[in-house]
């Protein structure tokens, strides 16, 4: 966008610069505060264009916008898209060299970049803020700000420097973002950006098109089977694993299958995770098998189904992640492999999440110790728990992460090392002099566990699931949707019956809908949208899909407005199952009448159909019932053995030794950590322990077990 020929009309940016006629959904709302002058915090549905809602006041404004953004890959995306309409962007991050970013800051000052995209780590360094304060800032747009609080699901230390950097840069206009947040972290990220003035727009957290489904998984064989069949079915997704160690086994499996799979993960290196990202997004794998480090920001809309092989440890962290289904707004399958023993990672996560302040009192001791003259230690987060003696090297990176907060000691980057090293800034204090909040400490740790065991009432719970949600994220009043197992299975027990003559209208402004969305020919009628695009012509929305197809044109635009997406959508399945549609194959699914439907359409006549519940509410059943299977065994109760723990590496080091492989190859620590702390003595107690799979048990995990048979 020239400056040469300024706009200053918003309508005229959205069109001329974005391509788009009308404002989604709460955009409107959004530009138009940053606009006046105001704060703004907006909560989005994913593919609901949050980043629209900073991009255009950006090209309104005079000075830069700067754009905090955790995610490198999606910074790439972004600004290339910008870049390619004409706009002046560019990132700075951990893949410029120190050279590169300084010019671009010095380019920032002279007014050359309307947008800047910067990664949430460059403001730990205080002279990086001092350098932008000379830069004409108009607007500091936080991407994913739930990651500024906390009691969030994705909390990231480096967010919560951005409220000292905003008073640093003079306070500039600040609008956040995010997709998903409880009433809780919004006020958190209120408090934390110090808005005082400001508009809050939350578009809602309704995904009427995915389908949210729990499935009981007595035995592992029970999922691959189950996973199976839903590769086979909806063929494109992604399957969320909760450790490194599952998602390569996993992917291993699938490739058994043939499918077409990247494994995805924190603990490949950049570059890596670089090239198997650009494969999924580039359609090269149908299928990506990942940790909750992959998807935020992933741009591909043809997602068909999201399975989580366990359990998450918050409804936050599910519906992001379930989210990244059916983002071109045609039904997505959502699937979780629930077996309550799961929960022990996620309880394990917890504890490496939430060390107590004696843990971060004596991580400190240690540092202390073992400092040299310039009050520096270079070790690395397994050689600290190996001082601290503590068998959790998570617990010993939140400690890390918690000294830093407090100024205690800052990281940094070890020159031709994997390691960082850690630097004491204040030396003289001793450990026993640390002022630790106790109180918020276990506050945070008491909020986690609930988040869990909320977590765990869903899965177990016989209600609409994604009313259940919608409640959890403070929508009261939701309606059932419709489309979720439980809601499938009231629909089932209710059984089919004749259409009242109101319901025969409904069905009949449905039918005429797709008709005007199909194409009669020569072979009979073509569908042209999806049944999604289609619900959402019918019930009026303002969606980025319906209004670029100019389907809000068409004389049945909003005719099914009062009976909701939920609902129509339901419908069409129904409608489907009864022969008066049909769905065309392929990548992207096309609905259009049966000849069934179109004298359906025309003329009327008796229907005998499952309703769908938004017209008829059969009673459900309450309460929920406990699923599974297997021992449930807390970590809490079992203890760690330190001396366990070391016989167990000294054995994994001999074998990898032996093969001529990285020890993590074989177990990685957080399986050795599962060991030590339940120390099965059999083969098949052994398969139940997280991260070890029957391949990796049949050629590693003999050895350990005659470790822990001996060991007293």
């Amino acid at each position: 966008m020239s400056d040469e020929n300024p706009v200053h009309d918003p309508l005229e940016v959205l069109e001329r610069v974005f391509g788009h006629r009308r404002f989604l959904d709460g955009q409107s709302r959004i530009v138009s505060a940053l606009l006046g002058g105001r704060d703004a915090l907006a909560v989005m549905p994913t593919g609901g264009g949050k980043s629209l809602c900073y991009q255009l006041p950006a090209l309104l404004m005079d000075g830069v916008t700067v754009v905090v953004s955790p995610l490198i890959a999606l910074m790439k995306d972004q600004v290339d898209a910008l870049v390619r309409r004409g706009v002046a962007a560019t990132v700075i991050n951990s893949t410029i060299d120190q050279e590169e970013q300084r010019a671009r800051i010095a380019a920032m000052r002279r007014g050359e970049w309307k947008l800047v995209y910067i990664a949430p780590e460059r403001f730990r360094q205080r002279a990086f803020v001092e350098a932008l304060k000379s830069a004409d800032i108009a607007l500091f747009a936080v991407d994913e700000a739930h990651c500024i609080s906390q009691w969030g699901h994705d909390f990231r230390p480096d967010y919560q420097r951005l409220g000292e950097a905003l008073e640093m840069l003079g306070r500039p206009q600040v609008v956040a973002l995010t997709a998903t947040a409880t009433p809780e972290v919004r006020a958190d990220i209120v408090r934390q950006l110090g808005f005082t003035d400001h508009e809050e727009c939350i578009s809602g957290f309704a995904r009427p098109n995915l389908s949210l489904n729990v499935t009981a998984c007595a035995r592992v064989r029970d999922k691959y089977e189950r996973l199976r069949a839903v590769v086979e079915q909806h063929g494109t997704g992604v399957v969320y694993c909760a450790t490194r160690g599952k998602v390569e086994e996993v992917a291993e499996a699938m490739e058994g299958w043939g499918v077409q799979v990247i494994a995805y993960h924190g603990g490949l290196k950049e570059d890596e995770r670089a090239r198997l990202q650009d494969e999924f997004i580039s359609r090269r794998a149908a299928v990506a098998v990942a940790t909750n480090a992959f998807g935020m920001g992933i741009d591909r809309s043809d997602v068909r189904f999201v399975v989580h092989f366990e359990i998450p440890g918050s409804l936050e962290a599910y519906y992001q992640e379930a989210g990244r289904a059916g983002r071109d707004g045609e039904p997505g399958w959502c699937e979780l492999l629930y077996n309550y023993a799961d929960t022990r990672t996620q309880e394990f996560f917890i504890d490496g999440n939430n060390p107590g302040a004696d843990t971060i009192k004596a991580l400190y001791q240690v540092l202390l110790n073992r400092a040299d003259g310039r009050h520096e230690v270079m070790a690395s987060i397994e050689q600290l728990s190996e001082w601290l003696g503590n068998g959790n090297g998570m617990a010993v990176g939140s400690a890390i992460s918690v000294l830093v907060r407090h100024g205690m000691i800052e990281r940094f980057d070890v020159p031709g090392q994997r390691i960082r090293g850690t630097r004491l800034m204040r030396p003289a204090v001793k450990a026993g002099e640390l002022e630790l909040d106790r109180v918020a400490l276990e506050e945070k740790d008491r909020r986690d566990r609930d988040k869990l065991r909320r977590m765990i009432s869903w899965a177990d719970a016989r209600v609409c699931r994604q009313r259940r949600i919608l409640e959890y994220f403070g929508e009261s009043g939701a309606a059932d949707c419709g489309n979720c197992d439980v809601c499938r299975a009231g629909s089932d027990r209710l059984g089919a019956r004749e259409a009242t003559a109101e319901e025969l209208t409904v069905v009949r402004k449905l039918l005429s809908g797709v008709a005007r969305c199909s194409v009669r020919g020569a072979g009979g009628w073509e569908g042209r949208f999806g049944r999604a695009r289609i619900a959402g012509m019918l019930t009026g929305s303002r969606s980025r899909d319906v209004l670029s197809a100019r389907l809000d044109e068409l004389s049945t635009y909003g005719a099914l407005k009062e009976w909701g997406q939920a609902f129509v959508l339901t419908l069409f399945r129904e409608l489907e199952s009864a022969g008066y549609l049909r769905t065309s194959g392929g990548e992207y699914p096309m609905v259009t009448l049966t000849e069934a439907g179109v004298q359906m359409m025309k003329s009327g006549g008796s229907l005998r159909l499952n309703w769908p519940s938004s017209v008829v509410s059969p009673q459900r059943e309450s309460g929920g019932s406990g699923v599974g299977g297997g021992v449930e065994v807390r970590l809490a109760e079992v203890g760690f053995d330190e001396g366990l723990y070391r016989k167990l590496r000294e054995c994994r080091s001999a074998m990898a030794a032996r093969e001529g492989v990285p020890a993590y190859v074989i177990f990685n620590n957080q399986t050795l950590e599962f060991l030590t702390r339940l120390r099965p003595q059999t083969m098949a107690e052994g398969l139940r322990v997280r991260g070890i799979g029957e391949g990796k048990a049949k050629r590693y995990l003999e050895p350990f077990l005659e470790i822990i048979r001996q060991h007293r």
